[in-house]
């Protein structure tokens, strides 16, 4: 079972061997949303991720014999990075199963660790699924991504690290995924910090604890996909349900969007490059998810690894959720001239033209008309409508595209 003393031993396990992560005051961010904001910054951890805590936590902790055939795993891409770091460090072989949707990053850096890496699966659980049929045929030491006792302490040592740097915390949001990150923290900080306010957030499309909660038993739940990858999985933990049951205060969701608009957020006013699954803490909060937060706030900033694709794919929505970016379509009079009055009425708008495609061609364009899709730089929704009702003034049939 997970003890307090259990987090403790962890510590002392894996002193010097990960990263002591920053905690940071974040000026902006208390600012705009009022009470003092912290972020524990796991996303700067080895690895890019605080999972390099449990695994290796675990891994230590084994007889020397049991580690002969190697470890295996299956992961959504920051454990196995874990796994393939810790079993890198103390030389045995890895294997690593992930799904075949696992962005590249994960995937490259999880085999430059030295791990065997096989993808398979639409998902965490098929992947998992294979991994444990493996494990069998292999007789390798099987390192669960979240449910085991030693996994939970070593991200539990996170807990005491805040509470060390920051002893009078109030509140302190952490992702959710299969419950071992938060059921770790949650016991490290309950122990002696009883009134400390716990506060799950998991993304809308993996709502797995959430669900699991409300109904009072362990829940399959279906997924759809989400930036926050990380924490996408079907079923929480048998050993981190009653933990989380008992310890944490609440969960809450996020959407999609609002994760976009967080890692957008953290890039700009913080220059912390986060991954969705470590930007849905700071997306409750920006979104007013969790009522009633007073005092000092720490967001868990879980992990940083993010495909450089995915970044472009965020900030173009972070941006549209923020009213920063308009996309539109407008139909002009097919003559000299309308294309260059069109610009020229943008621009008394003060709206910064990003792109803009001209099409005089399509089939379903009547003869004599063009169709301008146009990508534009905007400073909010009230400038949005500013420059959707000036040119609506001036005569242009305009739709706004999402």
């Amino acid at each position: 079972m997970l003890t307090y003393n259990l987090i403790h031993e962890a510590a002392d396990r894996l002193k010097k061997r990960v990263r002591r992560t920053e905690l940071i005051h974040s000026h902006h961010f208390s600012e705009k949303l009022g009470i003092p904001i912290f972020f524990k910054c796991e996303n700067l951890q080895r690895t890019g991720a605080f999972k390099i805590r449990g695994a290796l936590n675990f891994m230590t902790a084994q007889p020397r014999e049991n580690l002969r055939n190697g470890v295996i795993t299956a992961s959504a891409g920051n454990h196995a990075q874990g796994v393939a770091f810790s079993a890198d460090l103390l030389g045995v072989k890895s294997m690593v199963f992930m799904p075949e949707s696992t962005p590249p990053q994960k995937v490259f850096a999880t085999r430059d660790y030295g791990a065997e890496v096989v993808l398979t699966g639409k998902n965490f659980d098929e992947a998992y699924a294979a991994a444990l049929k493996a494990q069998k045929e292999t007789g390798a030491l099987f390192v669960h991504p979240f449910d085991d006792p030693l996994v939970m302490a070593g991200q539990g040592t996170i807990g005491l690290e805040i509470l060390d740097e920051l002893p009078d915390l109030a509140n302190i949001l952490v992702p959710i995924g299969g419950g071992g990150l938060i059921a770790g923290i949650a016991t490290a900080i309950k122990q002696t910090r009883p009134r400390v306010r716990i506060i799950g957030v998991e993304s809308a499309a993996a709502p797995s604890m959430h669900f699991s909660l409300e109904k009072g038993k362990i829940t399959e739940t279906p997924l759809s996909v989400t930036l926050a990858d990380g924490i996408a999985v079907k079923r929480v933990g048998k050993n981190t349900f009653p933990i989380v049951r008992e310890l944490v205060d609440e969960v809450v969701l996020v959407e999609e969007e609002e994760i976009a608009q967080a890692i957008v957020a953290l890039l700009e006013r913080s220059k912390l490059l986060v991954e969705g699954a470590g930007a849905v803490t700071l997306a409750a909060l920006m979104n007013g998810k969790v009522e009633h937060v007073t005092g000092k706030t720490v967001c868990l900033l879980s992990g940083g690894n993010i495909d450089v694709k995915t970044i472009a794919i965020v900030v173009e929505r972070g941006l549209l959720a923020a009213g920063r970016y308009l996309k539109l379509k407008v139909e002009l009079d097919d003559v000299p001239g309308s294309l260059a009055k069109l610009s020229t009425d943008i621009a008394a708008t003060n709206a910064n033209i990003s792109l803009i495609t001209h099409d005089r061609r399509s089939k379903a364009l009547p003869i004599g008309r063009a169709e301008v899709l146009l990508e534009l730089e905007t400073r909010g929704f009230d400038h949005i409508r500013e420059v959707v009702g000036y040119l609506g003034e001036r005569g242009y049939e305009v739709e706004v595209l999402k």
